[in-house]
């Protein structure tokens, strides 16, 4: 069987798109047809109102081995310019990722490693089984990291650890990112997938239009200073009040019940 990202909406959680990546043999290491496969699927999750998350996973119990070793050796006997447009396939996807109002939540078992790291670090919320590891492994193979995996870690971590992280290419148990801030829950192993979609099932009940609004405001508070916060803040707050999700929050509120969002 080739490499390929599956699409489902399992049963019981219907506003929930999984996103399966499946490499039999390969400890699902990435590969370019499921990089087109996944910008498509996140541009069709943007247009589809009924989806409130998505959840990204691994087939079999493993989340993902990064790039496939054998893949990037042939490629070094073709023109860099072939390296450099799958890397970019890869960033479309990443930025597919970090750009929907969807929230993405990925759940990790068994490892993370590579550009699988990067992965999971893209999602929005990250689920871990406990014995889970996490490896940024690309010095260990003479590489640098490739899918946001710097900026994701040095945004995420103090300089030297981001550092530390890469250079060394050394596995980080899930517990340990939990400590760090990086992975929001960790769960029993093979109950990663379980946990993400009760959690995906809770998001739903929010106001989609303030998920995608706080998804919006967290990622810019990275890269811009205070003041221009402030002012994307000022909008978001004015539009949402207006919206109809504010007036049946604030409405919901005021009666005591759950609110109803469409």
């Amino acid at each position: 069987m080739s490499a390929e990202l599956r699409s489902s909406r399992p049963e019981g959680h219907e506003s929930t798109l999984v996103l399966t990546l499946s490499n039999p043999g390969a400890r699902n290491a990435l590969h370019p047809d499921m990089y087109a496969a996944a910008v498509e699927a996140f541009d069709a999750a943007e247009r589809d109102t009924s989806l409130r998350a998505i959840v990204l996973t691994g087939a079999d119990h493993f989340f993902c081995a990064g790039g496939n070793l054998n893949r990037l050796l042939e490629n070094r006997a073709k023109e860099p310019a072939v390296q450099a447009a799958s890397i970019d396939m890869l960033a479309a996807w990443i930025t597919a990722m970090r750009q929907s109002s969807k929230p993405v939540i990925a759940a990790v078992e068994g490892a993370a490693a590579g550009a699988g790291f990067s992965l999971a670090l893209a999602a929005d919320l990250l689920v871990a089984a406990d014995d889970a590891k996490f490896v940024m492994a690309y010095s260990r193979v003479g590489l640098t990291p490739d899918g946001g995996g710097s900026w994701f870690l040095a945004n995420a971590l103090p300089r030297a650890l981001a550092f530390e992280v890469m250079v060394e290419g050394k596995p980080i148990s899930a517990a340990r990112l939990a400590e760090l801030g990086v992975v929001n829950r960790v769960a029993k192993p093979h109950t990663a997938l379980d946990t993400a979609l009760a959690w995906a099932d809770e998001i739903a009940k929010i106001s989609p239009n303030s998920v995608a609004r706080i998804k919006t405001l967290t990622s810019a508070a990275t890269t811009q200073p205070l003041e221009a916060q402030l002012g994307d803040e000022r909008e978001h707050f004015v539009a949402s009040l207006h919206h109809r999700d504010g007036l049946e929050g604030i409405t919901a509120f005021l009666e005591k019940r759950a609110p109803a969002y469409k």
